[in-house]
């Protein structure tokens, strides 16, 4: 029986080695290479050295895990439908940042920023001498410039609370953002220390509970940088992000994790969109008074527990025994998962590090998931913005219930419910 497909870019007419990443260079039999260091958080960065993690040349490496994140699992399947060259690498010509951003003192101390390369948008400047002898450097982090047009931006300037001014926001409702894309690159030996663990036993987990994926976690003690297999950040801009690292420039500043049903399909069951959509007004507010509006969206679905585990909770939540209600919204979920939320927020402040922010003077957020994470990090929090009420669907008075009980901001005295709910998870004696 013949094979009448066709010729695909990694066929191979002689077996192919498998190298082990796991083994350093001499030991795979090909030929060694000096592979440059990586320093965390030297200001100079041909000292601090490049991320380097592309599978072209894998004794070549200098971090753990791969670009992309997931994604990387579509370009391996890529590669084995023929569809793409293993040994493809990406022309960068005219992808530098449309707008430049840093670099700002934080850059330049290791434990500020631990969850991604300040570098990262930069690659082709600061590391043009080792792209020279050949290294295949990729950036981690991308800098474009875009409209964007939400239906509720066109409500706010219908109910006069936006006007356009033809700078940050257009007469059709479109305001002018700079779009960042943020892939994360933890430093793990910053990682345990934000978390409080021994970098010997972070990384030892990581290898365990990602089914050994990753054997260079705890064969590799050389290697200290990982790109894990997560989603990553987009960060929105509205105003002159040049006035980014002054400290006389206003922020407002809305952190936002990603809720697929309510951000993109409008779901009633929480307050996601209403908040993101009401952040961003803010944010155009803001930027049209001369300082910058932040949007921080993380890919955290769930509260990084998984939409698959989210769905099962709002199932678990509205068929028990007296319906869904506020006393017990964290309990389904802890049944389910075992835990309410791992976002972690400890490594959120990072990113408002990198953009050079020492201060917030509008943080339009209630949780104190996030807002005790920016103020133990050395970020000044002015103001918070509580979501109004009239922006609340009734479908999720629940769960802000539950929230504002477990220790959300608000402005109201808590009712006899709330107070129960804080009572029965010990924020209350």
């Amino acid at each position: 029986m013949t094979d009448d497909r066709p010729s695909r870019p990694n066929d191979r007419k002689v077996p192919r080695p498998i190298v082990l990443t796991s083994h350093p260079a001499a030991a795979s039999g090909l030929p060694a290479r000096s592979t440059p260091g990586i320093v965390w958080g030297d200001a100079d960065p041909g000292a601090r050295g490049p991320v380097i993690a592309t599978m072209s040349a894998p004794v070549g490496r200098n971090t753990i895990g791969t670009h992309a994140g997931a994604y990387s699992l579509y370009r391996a399947l890529a590669i084995a439908a023929g569809q793409l060259d293993p040994q493809h690498r990406a022309d960068l010509t005219d992808t530098a940042p449309a707008l430049p951003i840093g670099p700002f003192p934080q850059w330049f101390d290791p434990d500020l920023i631990v969850s991604l390369d300040p570098w990262g948008h930069m690659v082709s400047e600061v590391h043009a001498a080792h792209i020279a002898e050949g290294w295949d450097i990729r950036p981690t982090i991308a800098v474009t410039r875009a409209h964007i047009n939400m239906p509720e931006i066109v409500a706010a300037m219908a109910d006069g609370r936006l006007v356009a001014d033809g700078a940050v926001l257009g007469a059709a409702g479109d305001a002018r953002v700079t779009k960042i894309a943020i892939e994360p690159v933890w430093w793990l030996p910053g990682i345990a220390r934000r978390f409080g663990v021994q970098p010997g036993e972070l990384k030892r987990i990581l290898f365990e509970q990602t089914g050994g994926m990753f054997p260079e976690l705890v064969t590799r003690p050389d290697l200290d940088v990982f790109l894990p297999p997560i989603g990553g950040t987009t960060v929105y801009l509205f105003g002159d992000v040049a006035k980014l690292g002054r400290s006389e420039t206003p922020i407002t500043c809305r952190i936002h994790d990603e809720c697929n049903g309510s951000d993109v399909f409008g779901s009633d069951i929480c307050t996601c969109r209403p908040y993101l959509a009401h952040g961003i007004e803010l944010c155009i507010e803001q930027a049209q008074q001369g300082g910058v509006g932040v949007i921080v969206y993380g890919r955290k679905e769930g509260r990084a527990l998984g939409e698959v585990t989210k769905f099962l909770v709002y199932n678990a939540r509205k068929r028990q025994e007296g319906g869904d209600r506020a006393e017990r919204y964290f309990e389904r979920t802890e049944c389910v998962a075992g835990v309410t939320d791992m976002r972690f927020q400890e490594l959120m402040p990072d990113v408002l590090h990198w953009l050079g922010i020492t201060r917030i003077d509008r943080l339009v957020s209630m949780s104190n998931l996030k807002y005790q994470p920016l103020v133990a990090s050395g970020i000044e929090v002015v103001e918070r913005v509580a979501i109004p009420d009239a922006l609340i669907p009734p479908d999720a008075s629940v769960e802000m219930d539950a929230k504002k009980a477990a220790g959300y901001f608000s402005t109201e005295v808590p009712g006899e419910a709330e107070l129960a709910i804080a009572k029965g998870r010990g924020l209350l004696s």
